[in-house]
């Protein structure tokens, strides 16, 4: 069995299990977590929960909302289900294997209130310098950037939410592919201090939805004064916050 630890996520309201090598839910997952809207009796899907980073702290944050994450990695999908275990989470959340390659329509569900993915983060094999083996699939996103959000989009009924975290270079190639598909966009950049420019956004979008596009206020994760995270931040790590949509 390969090498694990056991950690605490949400101010130590998630035990989360994950590898000691490969992709370990951090700073993203938490604020993916923390961006999830959904209402209560809602049905969200994660597309890539990996070991359930997000997926749990999400849940966690909504205790009367259904989740079901879908990942393809085997060991990942194993962790995931003994994480959920590990939090007494059985009775309204569930992890399926599944591949965003493929249909949406192949897993047999019932479209979702909302979606939420952490896609990998390339798709282009030479963007990365030679990746540790166990860490590509987290990393390297083989079928595109448009087959996650082609799947996210599907995923979800009209009216519903998509919701990813993806670096903010990207930001363009997203709005694109969501143009054809979901509308009523909200854009909010996530910046390492407050005097330096965006490195992730996180962007929201309706299915079908016809608001323009919203650019809301950044949050910045650090400050200059010595603390680890800046108030706001911390106070959304902890659980304590969420990241809010207008």
């Amino acid at each position: 069995m390969d090498e694990t630890t056991e950690d605490r996520v949400l101010d130590g309201r998630v035990r989360l299990r994950q590898p000691v090598r490969g992709y370990r839910a951090g700073l993203d997952a938490a604020l993916l977590a923390a961006a999830c809207d959904a209402a209560d009796g809602g049905r969200v899907i994660e597309a890539g929960c990996g070991a359930g980073g997000a997926l749990l702290a999400a849940a966690a944050r909504r205790p009367r909302t259904h989740f079901v994450g879908v990942e393809r990695d085997p060991k990942a999908l194993a962790l995931a289900r003994a994480n959920i275990a590990a939090n007494d989470m059985a009775d309204r959340v569930e992890v399926l294997e599944g591949d965003v390659a493929l249909r949406f329509a192949g897993l047999g569900l019932a479209p979702f209130d909302a979606a939420l993915a952490n896609p990998p983060f390339f798709d282009d094999p030479d963007a990365l310098r030679g990746p540790a083996a166990e860490r590509r699939g987290a990393w390297m996103a083989d079928d595109g950037l448009e087959a996650w959000v082609g799947f996210l989009t599907k995923a979800v009924r009209e009216g519903g939410t998509i919701t990813l975290i993806h670096r903010a270079d990207r930001l363009d190639d997203i709005l694109g592919l969501l143009a054809s598909k979901a509308g009523s966009v909200q854009v909010r950049p996530v910046q390492p201090f407050a005097d330096e420019p965006a490195k992730r956004v996180l962007v929201r979008a309706v299915k079908t939805g016809k608001a323009p596009l919203r650019l809301l206020p950044a949050l910045a994760l650090h400050d200059r004064e010595g603390g680890k995270h800046t108030a706001e931040a911390e106070a959304i790590l902890r659980g304590q916050a969420a990241l809010a949509w207008f």
